[in-house]
């Protein structure tokens, strides 16, 4: 009975290794992505259908270490966890701030950089929107996309604004040069991306954000062998001064 016993754990060990996300990917020759393709200068897809953008580029250069190819999964914000869970991804990128709430269910590598929400706004109404009490009133006019943690911020720290959800990510933004909303909060590196596209806005304040924030890839929950594999990569990456490069290369394209 011990020694069945013995051998009963030996194969289970070994059959929770081979599930592994790294054995599958190596195996199969595919890394399955989730991202929503709609966040610049993160993830975006083009017209045509191709994906570009920091963590695109950086998935290409993963899916190469393992000898794979890149297979898309396109989410939204709102669907993220939900998506990556049921479609069983291997990694979800494309600017995933890191949060107690998703860590309850995912994993993440080590960090990439340091963000947090910021206000972006019309520069003309730049000194009205520096800090929580000036943003938390039924005057200001909010607009966030549904389901991210610009929202979740919003509801847990300016209650009192006057918030509408926005059904489009990329075109978002024409809406506060268009006036038909005051302010967005979102992270640091998207308000100042989005402010050299639009010269009627302004990033309030990045280096001072209202929360503080991170960046990483998300990873299924409890594959040791997978994290450890895409921390080294990353850690690789960024020592190297790869990361940096890539993330310079797409700030610098508006």
């Amino acid at each position: 009975m011990k020694k069945s016993l013995i051998v009963m754990l030996g194969m289970l060990a070994g059959s929770a290794q081979a599930a592994s996300h790294l054995d599958q990917v190596i195996s199969s020759k595919v890394l399955n992505v989730c991202a929503t393709g709609d966040y610049k200068p993160y993830t975006y897809v083009r017209s045509d259908g191709g994906w570009e953008g920091i963590d695109a580029e950086m998935m290409t250069q993963l899916a190469d270490s393992l000898g794979a190819k890149v297979n898309w999964v396109q989410t939204s914000w709102k669907g993220l966890m939900n998506d990556f869970l049921a479609q069983q991804c291997d990694i979800a990128v494309g600017g995933v701030s890191v949060t107690l709430a998703r860590q309850q269910k995912a994993w993440f590598a080590q960090p990439l950089d340091t963000d947090g929400k910021i206000p972006l706004v019309r520069c003309e109404d730049k000194d009205k929107y520096q800090t929580v009490a000036q943003l938390n009133r039924p005057e200001v006019r909010l607009i966030e996309p549904a389901g991210g943690t610009n929202e979740a911020f919003v509801h847990s720290h300016l209650p009192q604004g006057n918030l509408t959800l926005f059904h489009d990510n990329v075109t978002i933004f024409q809406q506060l040069v268009d006036k038909k909303a005051d302010v967005m909060i979102t992270d640091a590196s998207e308000a100042m991306y989005q402010a050299k596209r639009y010269p009627q806005l302004c990033a309030v304040n990045p280096e001072q954000p209202l929360q503080y924030g991170e960046k990483a890839y998300m990873l299924p929950r409890d594959d040791v062998s997978w994290k450890a594999y895409v921390d080294q990569w990353v850690h690789l990456s960024k020592a190297t001064g790869n990361y940096l490069q890539v993330v310079s290369h797409w700030l610098a394209k508006q």
